[in-house]
């Protein structure tokens, strides 16, 4: 076994966890699918399978393409990222941990014997069955919260409530086609205001506010998949490319799952 960690999806939740275990010195290898759909991209390591790296709050992320470059990376104190989306690779790399951060709301084939520890996020998994622990990743009083014995809250379909908004918050595919983006992360957008389109359909702002999120140039997208996020703070502009509030109270979550059941089972990560 290995002290490294693998984290199973490089979205901007998941990219909170890769970068608070990163930064309190942990070896972190990112698993992604060959196409990730990241909304709030500028936030997500996610970008590195097509850009080869992305850097999000300093920290450079790097594609590679075989997991034995995993620790050449990580010795440069970068986060190597392998497009890897049935995690085959975790025979050969005999993790310490697994954390299953793909934030799918349903178990994409995780389960206890991918590595002494096993921590999943979010709806989908029951621990101990699926996983060691679930971190449950529902904003309120439990966001964060580690749950050794059962299941996260499950999906209910409409995002977080900000300034009195949830549902309006979020755009979906008016139909299927190329997306084309007319406005870009950051901006500033009116309600009603087209932000892109899909093949030659236009997406309308649905509220004022600034663009959190949007899908990249010329991704193809089924018609009701999830393309865009308005925040109705405008002020929020700033914080586009940051880890959210949210991310990082599940890392925290997830780094107290990693210690408990470390002190449990005797494994260590650094």
């Amino acid at each position: 076994m290995s002290r490294l960690v693998v984290v199973r999806g490089a979205g901007d939740l998941a990219s909170g966890t890769i970068a608070h275990l990163h930064r309190c010195g942990f070896a972190v290898l990112a698993l992604e699918c060959r196409q990730p759909a990241a909304i709030r991209r500028l936030a997500a390591f996610c970008e590195a399978v097509y850009d080869g790296t992305h850097v999000v709050e300093g920290i450079t992320c790097r594609r590679i393409e075989q997991a034995s470059e995993a620790w050449n990376v990580i010795q440069r104190r970068e986060i190597p990222l392998l497009v890897d989306q049935t995690a085959a690779c975790l025979k050969k790399l005999q993790p310490a941990a697994v954390v299953d951060a793909i934030i799918a709301k349903k178990n994409m084939g995780t389960h206890t014997g991918m590595a002494p520890i096993v921590v999943a996020l979010g709806p989908g998994f029951s621990a101990p069955q699926d996983c060691h622990a679930v971190v449950e990743t529902m904003r309120g009083h439990n966001l964060g919260r580690v749950i050794y014995e059962g299941s996260a809250l499950p999906n209910t379909g409409v995002p977080g409530v900000i300034q009195g908004y949830g549902i309006e918050r979020v755009i979906h595919a008016p139909a299927a086609g190329v997306m084309h983006c007319v406005h870009q992360i950051g901006d500033a957008v009116e309600k009603g205001e087209v932000i892109g389109y899909v093949g030659e359909t236009p997406v309308y702002a649905s509220l004022t506010g600034v663009l959190r999120g949007i899908l990249r140039e010329s991704f193809a997208v089924p018609k009701g998949m999830k393309l865009a996020d308005i925040d109705p703070r405008v002020e929020q502009k700033q914080n586009c490319r940051t880890i959210s509030d949210k991310a990082r109270c599940i890392a925290g979550g997830v780094m107290e799952a990693l210690m408990v059941l470390g002190q449990q089972k005797g494994v260590y990560y650094i």
